[in-house]
């Protein structure tokens, strides 16, 4: 018998859940742990709450929770509850699947003044990250700037453009509905220091800017390449592209009926964050030009007036002690998700923040195939104790874990409490999630 311990319970976790049961059937046994009550990860506390669609895939990831021999280990902080080390000695392989729940610092003068947030924070907020959830950002100015230029920053602009009636059937949380009901903001810029041609935006995400109710983008026409130069792009960029000429042909006149104007400022690199001694009031914003593909300041500057900043520029992966990693690339230091023979990493944790959800799904199944090796190798060749070590363990010190049965009681309990056109309303504290798990 194998025994697998998985660190997280994201999309990551679970396709390589998949991948051992595929590999060794019913012989093996696999913990999933997660430091939240609560499965599932960026599908639930990442995803767009609009995107409902998209969180529906972890319909699939319940198929092997519920299977007999994988075990999902709620309420377990690793590095604190237990170390890597213990489980290393408990397990025969130790997956690394803690995604990249931090934002890379802008390394910008300013960035910790008031009103400036990272992007894992602020969609955490509006998702009901329990770590998040007393962010309160503000909202009573009339200005927000958005820096990044991917999807996550096209997510941050429209939720804030959005009204109360068109976040119906999504399941953002009630703390950030009655916020952003009392927003103010007019004017949304998103910053990208490249151009149209560089953008990391997929076509589905820039085309519902289209069709807000009470927001237009606003696309420069002079920032945008001779449109035959787009015959150059991947067809899927080419597309996104073209979303991106649609703006910049808006008439006036349909722009007259919108109050909130989402204006994407290409070839602008924030270079500091202004602020009146505690608050931020603008950012400073140097022009560039692409020198063979890269950004380069030209010298221009000139400031953009901001009550609310965004930074939507990536994320990384949090250190654990004893496990190599680099800081640089902001996730564990590895060659093709092995980091060591007994453990590995898998998914953001692995490769850094890149890719869909569905890519973790071949690199949850690679990495099982370095943890074939291995065994076949000589290391890890089984007699570890697994489950019955963690479980002793876990009494010992009195863990109150949650496992899968206990999360769909505070699944049902979040249903229930939804408001009446909304899928649920998420319970934002630990101790709430505990107690409808019947934990307390």
């Amino acid at each position: 018998m194998r025994h697998i311990a998985i660190i997280g319970s994201g999309p990551a976790g679970y396709y390589t859940a998949e991948a051992a049961q595929k590999q060794w059937g019913d012989d093996v046994l696999v913990d999933i742990f997660d430091r939240l009550p609560v499965p599932f990860g960026l599908i639930r506390t990442g995803v767009a709450p609009d995107h409902q669609s998209i969180k529906g895939v972890s319909k699939r990831y319940e198929a092997v929770a519920l299977s007999e021999n994988v075990r999902f280990l709620g309420n377990v902080t690793v590095g604190q509850d237990v170390s890597i080390a213990e489980l290393e000695a408990m397990y025969d392989a130790v997956v690394l699947a803690t995604g990249a729940p931090h934002d890379k610092k802008l390394g910008l003068e300013g960035e910790d003044l008031a009103g400036v947030h990272g992007s894992a924070a602020f969609v955490g907020w509006y998702n009901g990250h329990p770590q998040f959830a007393t962010l309160d950002p503000d909202v009573t100015g009339t200005q927000a700037v958005v820096i990044g230029n991917g999807n996550v920053a096209l997510d941050v602009a429209r939720i804030l453009a959005k009204t109360r009636a068109e976040f119906a059937g999504s399941d953002i949380v009630a703390h950030a509905l009655d916020v952003l009901e009392g927003s103010r903001i007019e004017q949304i810029t998103i910053l990208g220091r490249r151009g149209p041609h560089q953008i990391a935006m997929t076509t589905k995400e820039l085309g519902e800017l289209a069709h807000l109710s009470r927001a237009c983008p606003r696309v420069d026409p002079a920032d945008l390449p001779d449109e035959g130069e787009d015959a150059l792009l991947e067809p899927g960029q080419r597309k996104a592209v073209t979303h991106l000429r649609s703006f910049a042909a808006i008439p006036e006149s349909h722009r007259a009926d919108k109050p909130i104007e989402i204006e994407f400022d290409f070839f602008a690199a924030p270079k500091r964050i202004i602020g009146d001694g505690s608050k931020v009031t603008g950012v400073e914003v140097e022009r560039t030009r692409l020198d063979g593909g890269r950004a380069v300041g030209t010298g221009e500057t000139y400031v953009i007036p901001a009550s609310l900043v965004i930074a939507c520029i990536g994320y990384q992966t949090s250190p654990i002690p004893g496990v190599p990693f680099e800081e640089g690339a902001g996730r564990f230091a590895n060659v093709d998700g092995r980091i060591l023979p007994g453990l590995y990493c898998v998914g953001w944790a692995r490769r850094g923040p890149s890719g869909t959800i569905g890519t973790n799904r071949p690199d949850g199944f690679s990495v099982v195939e370095r943890i074939v090796e291995d065994f076949e190798s000589g290391a890890g060749q089984g007699g570890k104790p697994g489950r019955s070590a963690f479980d002793a363990l876990a009494e010992q010190r009195q863990l109150k874990i949650v496992r899968y049965r206990d999360w769909q009681k505070i699944d049902e309990a979040e249903v229930a409490r939804a408001r009446e056109d909304a899928p649920r309303e998420k319970f934002v504290h630990v101790d709430h999630m505990i107690e409808a798990a019947g934990k307390h």
